[in-house]
């Protein structure tokens, strides 16, 4: 059931991933989103902002669960998920803060944090649309490659293969968290449609794998096979390996 949508570049993807995200929103104003963080949607994020500032889609009723957090950072952190999100979209658009939400990685209780977390995501009916993006091990949120799929959200090890790339973003690679909580990839599956956005030729193998491959926790991303309504937005490179 998962269905490709090629795109010529990184633009053409965000737009077309930001049409999906809008068409939601537009169909159902009250529709519970979840969200992800990272470089690839970025282009969506700022689609979307554009769209609302022209008064295409009004974001006031949506509810949107973000999918993960750095263990240890507080919300105001500029590289916390809380602030990129601010940064990246909430702050640019009508919706009221009360009605997003991320994992709460201030809280040093792990089991306390995701309990609360997994809580909050069954009480709205699990998103409408879950936005995804894909590492280039293929994990999902946090869901880095295992012996099993994960359940809940939980606290994760992040991969040195994660942490490499994400170092990007901080200054030093030694000031990436080593730790995230994350929503399981059971929880990922109970959204009623799933989006997944992929750029460059370093997402390839993991492209391919998680459409074409073996369904195994090693290749998180590949149980997406499984679920009835997945669309995979990516640009040639990516969908390079899948030709």
């Amino acid at each position: 059931m998962l269905k490709i949508v090629s795109a010529r570049d990184y633009d053409d993807m965000s737009r077309k991933a930001a049409n999906i995200i809008s068409a939601q929103v537009i169909l159902k104003p009250d529709t519970v989103l979840g969200l992800a963080t990272g470089s690839t949607p970025i282009g969506a994020y700022r689609q979307l902002i554009d769209w609302y500032k022209k008064g295409d889609v009004d974001f006031s009723q949506v509810r949107t669960y973000n999918l993960d957090e750095y263990r240890g950072l507080g919300h105001d952190d500029p590289q916390s998920y809380h602030y990129f999100m601010r940064d990246n979209f909430f702050d640019h658009i009508n919706i009221d803060l009360n009605n997003t939400h991320v994992p709460d990685g201030a809280n040093p209780d792990a089991e306390a944090a995701c309990a609360e977390y997994d809580k909050m995501v069954a009480d709205a009916g699990y998103p409408d649309l879950q936005l995804l993006g894909i590492g280039n091990n293929g994990h999902i949120g946090f869901n880095e490659p295992d012996d099993h799929f994960s359940k809940g959200t939980h606290c994760v090890d992040l991969t040195e293969s994660t942490i490499k790339a994400n170092s990007r973003l901080f200054e030093r690679e030694e000031d990436v968290p080593r730790q995230a909580y994350t929503m399981g990839v059971q929880t990922i599956m109970y959204a009623r449609m799933i989006l997944v956005v992929a750029n460059g030729a370093a997402k390839a193998q993991a492209v391919h794998d998680m459409c074409f491959g073996p369904v195994t926790p090693q290749c998180p991303a590949s149980i997406l096979q499984l679920h009835p309504n997945v669309v995979l937005v990516a640009d040639k490179e990516a969908l390079s390996l899948c030709e």
